[in-house]
């Protein structure tokens, strides 16, 4: 639709947040313009968007009003099921009188998300069965046990879903069961080969998603489009990434490899009965190897890969290649499905060639490292030094981008994001566009409807002591302490280890006489639901609370973190990004460590306030958010709450936040 035929942007986003029963914000129609703008003229756009705007209305009106095809990316299941299931619904319908069309919308997720009808009819390849004690799962497995009563069920439930989507099945089953009836892109056969190609529910959502305007997916197989060069996702004329303060840690992620014993075991056991003895045997040889090495691996980054890693790697790619030439060219009619058994095995022998031969080649680009975990063993890691090359590469080229979160900038400015995103800081650009311009962006901040300065305290104890790398802190666990109790419960404890809110759970319950709950103890759902239905319950936990809390009202009046966190000392991949950085001139602490600790603290601060009736207060029980230099940065980074160190203030402010809950009833 061109733009002189479409309807005033505002009566469109009007009869949107009208028929989601929103409210009309500033910011959200701000927000809209400027989405509408970067659509118009192919340029790109972050927007910082706080709690209560509406971002999604603010980018889908003027996505659907410009009228092609738009791939909306985020990092939540949660955002994306709000999305499907009541933002486009809505908004579609109320668009279509005006718009005079009715947009198409879809779901569309990485193959492992969808139930395999081949797995679930056909069964797992024997190599899978022996390794989870089943031959036929449906059949072995006792229908009493956990896993027998999801395997009946999922069997049941595919006779019923339209989808085959996971996050469709209610309630869930454990990762063990899904992977009974589900595969990855390397192990499907594909639609032509496959006998239930036809009824496939992955092959079906791609099909929704090639006819729909509105594509909702998710930065992981965001990230896979633009890096492994096969498109996943349709051609698309403008690309906007919701939650996008997570999209460079996402696409690390889907940029690494890994190399473990048990998985190159694995490998050798299924390529095994498909191979000629000689390759098997190869195999077989550089997997002991393997193993005998990582029995001796000791924590931490690789700078140079040992000699005896680099042969042991050799061997496994020269071995892990043969056996691929080997798999292409034999066919055993004795193995019973032998394309499935085949395609697993293939899939887990290229993936062991391409992360071995990756670390062997060793790009000054890539940073490999020996992890060890207590359960799992060792393992041998690579990933990317940095993805902001990458991105600006693949993911500017060609469309709009909309970026937008409710933290995107850092420090007062939008510059530290956009550097790790591969775009140049914010400045005016060369209006001709020549071959060498970076990306043209424009940084917005739309503020919040919230009056954070009235509606919240941002507390900084400065009187403790500096944490240390270890030590139980005892002064902080008092400090903790009197404010829950001042609180009168309504806590979320934020800590930057599990060790750390182990710690305090267990110190508080024995001094105080309200609920603790601690993350780990139970689902993180139903962690959250009884943390909001009771005012006297505290929830303590660590990494994922720091974003996935949303509770409003009287039960997160009191939100807490124990310390700046900073990533490890010892994280080998954050400090070798901080060692490039000082080696090209730059400040790596602030650029890193500070970039990294401002983002969860402004994350965090943000669970205090999601209503315009929530009061609080953010404490911060580490002295440096005050004392230190970057301490300004940080505070820059949280929302504008009112700021104070004094300790006898806060505590006046909490007792009289409880006592107006509490007379409110709540």
């Amino acid at each position: 639709m061109t733009e002189s035929s479409s309807p005033p942007l505002a009566d469109l986003l009007h009869a949107a947040v009208t028929a989601v029963g929103g409210t009309e914000r500033p910011g959200q129609a701000a927000m809209a313009q400027a989405v509408a703008e970067a659509i118009d003229d192919g340029s790109h756009l972050l927007v910082q968007a706080g709690t209560g705007t509406g971002k999604s209305l603010g980018y889908l009106v003027p996505a659907l009003a410009h009228g092609e095809r738009v791939v909306v990316a985020t990092a939540t299941l949660a955002l994306q099921r709000q999305l499907v299931e009541r933002d486009l619904p809505r908004t579609v319908e109320a668009l279509h009188p005006l718009l005079r069309r009715r947009p198409e919308f879809a779901m569309l997720k990485g193959r492992s998300n969808y139930l395999c009808l081949h797995r679930l009819h056909e069964g797992v390849p024997q190599e899978d069965a022996e390794e989870s004690g089943l031959f036929d799962p449906f059949e072995a497995a006792a229908p009493t046990s956990r896993l027998g009563k999801d395997l009946l069920r999922l069997r049941d439930w595919s006779d019923e879903t339209e989808t085959g989507d996971r996050d469709d099945l209610t309630p869930g089953v454990s990762d063990r069961a899904w992977s009974q009836v589900s595969v990855t892109s390397r192990e499907c056969l594909g639609a032509s080969k496959c006998a239930y190609g036809a009824e496939c529910f992955a092959e079906a959502a791609r099909e929704r998603a090639k006819l729909a305007e509105v594509v909702v997916t998710n930065h992981a197989l965001l990230a896979i489009d633009a890096i492994e060069g096969a498109p996943v996702l349709p051609s698309h004329e403008v690309l906007i990434v919701d939650e996008a303060h997570e999209l460079v840690s996402r696409v690390t992620g889907v940029a690494s490899g890994e190399l473990t014993p048990g998985q190159v075991n694995r490998a050798v056991r299924r390529a095994a009965k498909l191979v000629n003895e000689q390759a098997a045997d190869a195999l077989q040889t550089a997997s002991e190897g393997f193993e005998r090495l990582m029995e001796l691996a000791l924590p931490g980054r690789l700078e140079k890969i040992p000699e005896e890693l680099g042969h042991v790697l050799m061997a496994l790619r020269d071995a892990a290649r043969t056996v691929i030439s080997a798999l292409g060219a034999t066919r055993d009619a004795s193995v019973k499905d032998e394309d499935a058994v085949r395609k697993q095995a293939l899939g887990a022998v290229e993936n062991i060639h391409q992360v071995a031969e990756r670390i062997v080649e060793g790009s000054e680009y890539d940073v490999v490292w020996y992890e060890r975990h207590d359960r799992f063993g060792a393992s041998l890691r690579v990933a990317p030094l940095s993805v902001s090359g990458l991105l600006r590469e693949k993911l500017f080229e060609d469309r709009s981008v909309v970026l937008t979160s409710a933290t995107l900038k850092l420090g007062g400015d939008f510059n530290g994001v956009a550097a790790s995103l591969g775009l140049a800081p914010e400045s005016p650009q060369d209006p001709e566009g020549g071959e060498d311009a970076a990306p043209r962006w424009q940084g917005l901040d739309v503020g919040s409807p919230f009056d954070y300065s009235k509606q919240g305290i941002l507390y900084v104890a400065k009187h403790l002591a500096q944490p240390g790398r270890e030590g139980s802190r005892a002064d902080m666990l008092d400090e903790l302490a009197e404010l829950v109790e001042a609180a009168g419960g309504r806590t979320l404890g934020l800590f930057s280890s599990m060790r750390a809110a182990q710690t305090a759970a267990e110190e508080l319950r024995g001094r105080l006489d309200m609920p603790i709950l601690l993350q780990g103890e139970e689902t993180l759902g139903e962690l959250i639901r009884a943390f909001a239905a009771d005012a006297r319950t505290c929830l303590f936990g660590t990494l994922s609370l720091w974003q996935g809390v949303d509770v409003p009202g009287p039960s997160c009046q009191l939100v807490v973190m124990d310390r700046v966190p900073f990533p490890r000392p010892d994280d080998p991949l954050m400090s070798a990004r901080q060692k490039a950085v000082e080696e090209a001139g730059g400040n790596g602490f602030m650029a890193v460590a500070a970039t990294h600790a401002a983002l969860l603290m402004a994350q965090g601060a943000g669970r205090l306030v999601r209503a315009s009736g929530d009061r609080g207060i953010v404490a911060v029980l580490d002295p440096r958010v005050e004392r230190a230099r970057y301490g300004s940065f940080l505070r820059k980074s949280m929302p504008d709450f009112w700021y104070t160190t004094d300790r006898n203030q806060v505590r006046r402010s909490l007792a009289a936040i409880d006592a107006a809950a509490k007379a409110q009833g709540a």
